[in-house]
């Protein structure tokens, strides 16, 4: 009925085949390693919130306090805006990152009825802790590799940018 196809159309078809599950393959794999990878940076921020003795602070809260360690001495106005959010839940959040003595707020000495907030420094672990956990596990890396391997890494990974 239908005209037959050359081998060789048969045989590039089953090696693009090939490739394309050897391809997938390398896709999982490195989804694995990457996930393991975030496993141990997850830990390691785990440990810095544990160490501070905030376990189930909310990645909104930490993306906060990031926003207040960013700009320093912030305004509950400058920080309303900033996050897009309403002077009352700035309010409220401040009073929440207080109690959990996070923050504190801070009289301008030019103008008495303006008030800063500022971190403390278990806030600033919190705000700092992405990155601390990122130097963790850059750390953790460095002990498993040598140092080709390290040069090796490095080099890929200057490719993905």
């Amino acid at each position: 009925m239908f005209p037959e196809k050359p081998k060789s159309i048969y045989v590039r078809q089953t090696l693009t085949n090939q490739k394309n599950r050897d391809t997938m393959e390398r896709k999982e794999h490195l989804y694995v390693v990457f996930e393991n990878l975030l496993k141990v940076k997850n830990e390691c921020s785990c440990e810095i919130f544990s160490e501070c003795g905030l376990s189930d602070i909310t990645v909104k809260q930490v993306g906060y306090l990031k926003a207040i360690d960013e700009h320093e001495k912030v305004t509950f106005s400058r920080l309303a805006r900033i996050t897009r959010n309403s002077k009352p839940t700035i309010t409220e959040m401040v009073n929440k990152f207080v109690k959990m003595e996070c923050v504190y707020r801070e009289r301008s000495a030019d103008d008495g009825r303006i008030y800063y907030i500022c971190l403390t420094e278990k806030g600033q672990m919190i705000a700092r802790s992405e990155k601390n956990a990122l130097l963790k596990l850059i750390e953790k890396m460095s002990d498993a590799l040598d140092e080709h391997d390290m040069d090796t890494l490095i080099q890929i990974l200057h490719k993905i940018q």
